[in-house]
């Protein structure tokens, strides 16, 4: 029997969170939807199979857009695991987007843990309204352990703020994902006494399920053909109208419903190191270069952690890596960086800078737009 599928604006993440709260206990299947974001080319539909409970729209920074379909036994899953590999379920800050799977995921683990999360202003992140968001904090019934969720460039602007880094520190695990973490952010976070946790996992995994490297005890990780693929009880059922889409990117295997990342990695000593897209590759003078590798490298400079690596059309090489940053580096050191690390045809040919990086309402950088600053012909 199908299921009622109600729209709720993000605009208030409380509304959002009563509608999950019915969805998770077998009211209607909810649909958060962005407040200012572009619709998808297709209407949503208005019933659900019985088993979905939660619809995730997402266009993504590079891809076509897509309604992710979820239940509440893969929702609640990941939400278990997670609480596992924390230490326990705790009161939360929430400061992102409801309408997607990260800022979903806090009210999901706050309604398990029987808590309201405290909400940061939406729109603008602020590292004032956030410390202020943290002062509200109060130890729900799940116990005195605090939490919250940001992506990398919301923590480096709390990094900025001496107040609000004093008051994220006092959080017994700051999630930090949505985009690789520059590891030179992380460790000025440490430094500054915030407990910091890189995630990865997205809306097709009900969210991270992979901490620090290590996936959840629940999740098993596999690497087949240079791909991350993942398996476990938080996987989504699939895509809402597109039964050709999920048998591509759900698959059957040893008995196995597994999801394909389409994220190049490695896991050694069961740590997995995600590297980039598999298809955010440039072909530079005959070598493929991986953008998402060069952009590592790049963000490891001082004061780049927010930069973005992207591709150039070149009637020499091909394609070419370029930087666009919203601080100035010099090209020279640019390109040294990156050519000891990755070799000669990875190193950038540009450096683009930038009064404010396009930004998605997710926090990640709007790599479309990005590309188009940086190759406005394409």
């Amino acid at each position: 029997m199908p299921r009622p599928l109600v729209a709720t604006s993000a605009a208030d993440p409380l509304v959002v969170l009563r509608g999950l709260e019915a969805a998770l206990t077998g009211g209607p299947a909810l649909l958060p939807v962005a407040v200012d974001g572009p619709p998808l080319p297709t209407r949503a539909p208005t019933h659900v199979p019985q088993g979905v409970a939660l619809v995730v729209e997402t266009s993504g920074s590079t891809g076509t857009g897509k309604r992710v379909a979820l239940s509440s036994a893969a929702l609640l899953a990941g939400a278990a695991a997670a609480d596992a590999a924390l230490g326990g379920p705790g009161s939360w800050v929430l400061a992102l987007p409801t309408h997607y799977i990260a800022g979903l995921n806090v009210l999901t683990r706050s309604i398990v843990a029987g808590t309201t999360p405290v909400v940061v202003p939406p729109g603008h992140f602020d590292a004032g309204a956030f410390a202020d968001a943290a002062d509200r904090l109060e130890v729900g019934p799940a116990g005195p352990r605090r939490y919250t969720s940001l992506v990398p460039v919301q923590l480096a602007r709390v990094l900025d703020d001496p107040r609000a880094t004093a008051a994220l520190a006092r959080f017994d695990a700051v999630l930090v994902g949505g985009q690789a973490t520059p590891a030179a952010l992380a460790d000025r976070a440490r430094g500054a006494g915030v407990r910091v946790v890189t995630t990865y996992g997205a809306s097709e995994t009900s969210g991270g399920c992979v901490y620090d490297g290590v996936p959840f005890d629940t999740v098993h990780a596999e690497v087949l053909d240079g791909e991350l693929q993942l398996t476990g009880p938080m996987l989504a059922e699939g895509y809402l109208g597109d039964d050709e889409r999920t048998a591509a990117v759900f698959t059957e295997r040893d008995g196995r419903r597994w999801y394909r990342t389409g994220d190049a990695a490695t896991i050694e000593d069961g740590r997995v190191r995600v590297s980039g897209r598999l298809d955010d590759v440039v072909v530079s003078g005959g070598e493929k270069v991986p953008l998402g590798a060069v952009e590592r490298v790049v963000r490891e400079l001082p004061g780049q952690d927010g930069a973005v690596v992207t591709r150039r059309a070149s009637g020499e090489w091909g394609e070419v890596p370029v930087v666009v940053t919203e601080r100035a580096v010099p090209l020279e050191v640019v390109r040294a960086r990156v050519g000891d690390a990755l070799g000669r045809a990875a190193r950038p040919a540009a450096v683009l800078v930038v009064d404010r990086m396009p930004m998605l309402p997710s926090g990640k950088p709007d790599r479309r737009a990005v590309r188009a600053l940086a190759d406005p012909d394409a």
